[in-house]
């Protein structure tokens, strides 16, 4: 079974996006509200595959994909984000994430980020 961690600073999102992921026999191990307690949180669990939202007020989704990659270079990092910007765009892949998920998403699209991940593929996903 894949484990997963869930960053966003939206508490909603993260509890709708963890029951999502359980239905479809995704081990949530933790849930955080910031990039720094998010890579505390995957520091301690070691998941398959972490998830996070971009654009928080406190630590960001690109602090933690940096500061994850500094320590867990194999690290499977999906960002999740409505920002469709070039900039964001170029700095996502200046950093090496494993995928990206546009808000807002189909179920369908995060199963194949899921699916292509764990297979080492880096797919870029759109709406």
């Amino acid at each position: 079974m894949t484990s997963a961690v869930i960053v966003d600073d939206d508490f909603d999102t993260v509890e709708v996006f963890s029951e999502f992921l359980s239905l479809q026999n995704i081990d949530v191990l933790g849930k955080a509200y910031n990039g720094l307690d998010g890579i505390k949180l995957f520091e301690e669990k070691q998941p398959d595959i972490i998830f996070s939202d971009l654009w928080m007020p406190e630590y960001d989704g690109f602090y933690l994909i940096t500061k994850l990659r500094e320590k867990f270079k194999d690290a499977k990092i999906i960002m999740v984000t409505a920002d469709l910007t070039q900039e964001t765009d170029k700095k996502l892949k200046e950093c090496n994430v494993d995928a990206v998920i546009f808000k807002p998403f189909k179920i369908n699209q995060i199963m194949k980020a899921v699916e292509d991940v764990s297979n080492n593929t880096k797919p870029i996903i759109s709406t």
